[in-house]
């Protein structure tokens, strides 16, 4: 999620905790900064490896057996510009609250979060929520100011519960959106294999549709408002390594970097149907019934040739929408 709804559901939460009018504003800041906290697992990376910190980020930092570690730390860094206001008790009250929304807010996203690491590496995604939503951030916002200048508790209990009613509205529609997919299936004559529905950019109603079905991933959208109304798109051959890049050694850092790629996006991967010696995370896309490079890997043959065993791929990003798909987007929005 972006770092301002972290920063106010942290808030939300540890506002909700305090117990007179002189601690909301403290509340607010301690647990606004504690709820960013976690992502400051970004700063691990390397020059020599780009998907390090594919690795590491929503990983430790963001596991629930590392809240109250991590809000020691907060504490602890709080503590001098907070202690002649709050005994340090309610400092680690604060920040452990503040801490604790971040990850489960990250498990609603579709990204992937290490929750229960390192009991497990298991990359949770809700896929109730998109990572940027105006709908859910401006309401909290609104809600943690409000609470501030009353200085009443109980408006950020309320946002914090409006919070959690945004969060079961996803699960409903994305239900829905499950169930238009599997439609949507049968009226093709295919077997799902596994799928994934998730909020497409910034909205609650239009909905990413992925499933794999002999070979192939299938990706569409649907419009979810009084009726579900299915927008058909296109689909593209699953990844297969041997087949679409013989060439790479399976001895190979490169073939490791694949691996350690498809733990990342799940499985969803597949050639770059526009530079085919890139490998795409194919649940990622701005316009929701395409399949378009919004982050993946590009892998090198000359190197392979030259007998450079040892190179990482390379990530690529194209997170900057052209205007033709920010137009198609915008019209399947509105």
């Amino acid at each position: 999620m972006d770092v301002v709804s972290q920063a106010v559901l942290g808030s939300s939460l540890s506002q909700s905790f305090a117990r007179d009018k002189s601690k909301q504003f403290s509340a607010l800041f301690i647990g606004a900064l504690s709820g960013m906290a976690p992502d400051l697992d970004v700063l691990i990376s390397s020059d020599i490896d780009p998907l390090l910190f594919l690795e590491y980020h929503r990983q430790f930092t963001h596991s629930l057996i590392f809240i109250p570690f991590g809000a020691l730390a907060c504490a602890l860094l709080l503590y001098g510009f907070f202690k002649n206001r709050l005994s340090f008790s309610q400092i680690y009250l604060f920040s452990f609250l503040g801490y604790s929304t971040h990850g489960l807010l990250d498990g609603c996203t579709s990204y992937g979060t290490q929750l229960l690491w390192p009991f497990s590496d298991e990359r949770y995604a809700w896929n109730v929520v998109s990572i940027i939503d105006p709908l859910f951030t401006l309401p909290v916002i609104a809600g943690v100011v409000f609470a501030v200048v009353k200085g009443n508790r109980n408006i950020a209990r309320v946002t914090f519960i409006y919070v959690l009613v945004f969060m079961c509205f996803g699960f409903f529609q994305k239900s829905r959106a499950a169930d238009a997919l599997y439609v949507l299936a049968d009226e093709r004559g295919h077997t799902v294999e596994r799928f994934i529905t998730k909020p497409s950019f910034a909205n609650r109603h239009v909905w990413k549709m992925i499933y794999e079905a002999d070979g192939r991933y299938y990706v569409d959208a649907v419009k979810l408002l009084w009726e579900s109304k299915s927008i058909k798109g296109v689909s593209v051959q699953k990844l297969n390594v041997a087949r679409d890049f013989p060439w790479v050694p399976a001895n190979s850092q490169q073939a490791k970097d694949i691996e350690r790629f498809r733990w990342f996006s799940d499985g969803y991967l597949a050639v770059d149907p526009v530079e085919n010696m890139s490998i795409i995370d194919v649940r990622y896309s701005i316009v929701p019934n395409q399949i378009k490079l919004m982050w993946g890997i590009k892998l090198s043959h000359q190197k392979i040739k030259n007998g450079d065993l040892d190179s990482h791929v390379e990530f690529v990003m194209n997170s900057k929408p052209d205007q033709k798909s920010r137009q198609e987007f915008v019209d399947i929005i509105f």
